[in-house]
């Protein structure tokens, strides 16, 4: 059973709403032993949140009638309510509350190190929210008896992840995400100092410094303070146009697979676009650059490349659940790996890189295995034997095939130190890559993470050869 919390009162099972409390009190009660899940809330508790410390005589009796209702209609779903000494308590089991994930994903997105997780975990935290705590069975003053916690930790988790947006140049993410809760909570300033940092980053300076008139003077008015220390001086920095606080994006273009981002394709072949990972490879790595960022992002890019079937892609992404350290390792090898491939893809004299290339395709072609497609045609698949090394495996073999095929003498390696990417050029015309990722113009009075290679005009969203995904040229997260 899961049940919502945050923002009207819901319950559904297996997909359907489920009516629980004919009364809004009776759901009241029910939503505060499910704040406290697992926790003993005595009755006297209850009967003091329940009528705001104006108890009728019948309280007590009222709360044990309200309880037994409870326990009928929520028995039949394995959701139990137990009498604790002089209280009661939700017994946990396999129901979710969203509250309790929401607090969870918070202290998890703290707790990662990787920007891009972090901002994921953060942006699934966030999406809970679907208005005020218990909009339709609290009035305001319970609400801020129940949810003085929730609240803090929504505020300090938006604005954990617009910080961490900023730093990765997703200003326009930060306008959008930020506009209703700074209207919400002028006074906030952690909240407006984000705001005002990427309306900035945007080339709004006008409304970032009209942002800060009207917070100073809610502050002045409302509470008789000024702005903060570090508010005045984001203030003062604007004004004289501090370049330190222009961060343009990393220039990495990117398509959403399911709830991971992986890079536009240059040349669709499977270990090309393993390899072009970092806008520099020859430069500065710039922030958001890198894509394979954790387990998940690896299975994902195997399934989107054709080299796993969806089916396999969620079998593995459960055992990395399961096995994180395991996952860790085969990330750290497929990492390896693919710096390897880098340098022997674009130095055939480089011996030592090949030798480590052909060990892993080696060690590849033994976890292989034939079979038969539904199109009737065989082919060679990584075998499940692998493992967590199965994503591995599969790009390993196709490495392998395109050192031994004659188009290895056609890759070529996009000059720019902004980029670096890999494609095939079968005309022996191309120099520069097709994804505007380039170009010695690059931050040239640009905000917007696109470039142009010197002496051609490269349009943003074209893709040479890239596969058949979707979706909107953007930077990647």
């Amino acid at each position: 059973m899961e049940f919502q919390l945050l923002g009207p009162f819901a319950a559904h099972h297996e997909g359907r709403r489920v009516s629980v409390g004919s009364r809004r009190q009776e759901r009241c009660l029910l939503s505060v032993l499910l704040l406290d899940a697992g926790r003993a809330v005595t009755t006297e508790h209850l009967i003091d949140l329940l009528w705001n410390g104006d108890p009728p005589a019948s309280a007590r009796a009222t709360v044990h009638t309200y309880i037994g209702r409870l326990r009928g209609a929520l028995s039949p779903y394995g959701v139990l309510v137990e009498t604790r000494h002089d209280g009661y308590a939700v017994v946990p089991g396999p129901h979710t509350i969203d509250a309790q994930e929401f607090s969870r994903l918070v202290r998890q997105a703290a707790d990662t190190h990787d920007p891009a997780e972090r901002i994921r975990l953060q942006d699934r935290a966030l999406g809970l929210w679907r208005g005020p705590l218990l909009a339709d069975v609290a009035d305001d003053r319970l609400r801020g008896r129940l949810g003085g916690t929730l609240d803090e930790l929504r505020l300090s988790a938006a604005e954990q992840r617009a910080e961490t947006q900023l730093t990765m140049g997703l200003h326009d993410r930060v306008v959008a995400d930020l506009t209703p809760l700074v209207a919400e909570h002028p006074g906030r300033e952690r909240l407006v100092a984000a705001q005002m940092t990427a309306l900035y980053r945007g080339g709004r300076q006008a409304e970032a410094l009209e942002l800060y008139r009207a917070t100073r003077t809610a502050l002045v008015t409302e509470f008789g303070i000024e702005p903060g220390a570090p508010l005045r001086t984001l203030h003062e920095r604007m004004l004289r146009a501090d370049h330190r606080l222009d961060r343009p994006p990393g220039p990495v273009y990117a398509v959403r697979v399911g709830d991971e981002w992986l890079p536009w394709s240059t040349s669709g072949h499977p270990a090309l676009e393993f390899c072009n990972t970092y806008a520099g490879w020859g430069g500065i790595r710039l922030p958001g650059s890198e894509w394979l960022r954790g387990y998940a992002t690896l299975a994902v890019w195997a399934g989107h490349m054709d080299l796993a079937d969806d089916r396999m892609v969620g079998r593995l992404r459960e055992q990395a659940r399961r096995q994180p350290d395991e996952a860790a390792a085969a990330l750290a090898e497929a990492r390896e790996f693919r710096a390897n491939l880098y340098a022997c893809l674009t130095d055939p004299a480089d011996a030592r890189a090949f030798t480590a290339v052909a060990g892993v395709v080696e060690d590849a072609a033994k976890l292989s295995v034939f079979t038969r497609g539904e199109d009737g045609l065989g082919r060679w698949q990584p075998s499940p034997a692998a493992g967590l090394r199965l994503p591995l495996c599969a790009v390993a073999r196709s490495a392998g095939e395109l050192l031994a095929d004659p188009r290895r003498f056609t890759i070529r390696s996009c000059p720019s130190e902004a980029c670096g990417w890999l494609f095939l050029d079968a005309s022996g015309r191309r120099r520069w890559c097709s994804l505007a990722t380039c170009g010695a113009e690059r931050g040239a009075g640009r905000r917007d993470g696109r470039a142009t290679s010197p002496g051609r005009s490269v349009p943003g969203g074209r893709r040479d050869g890239a596969r058949g995904a979707s979706g909107t040229c953007v930077p990647l997260p």
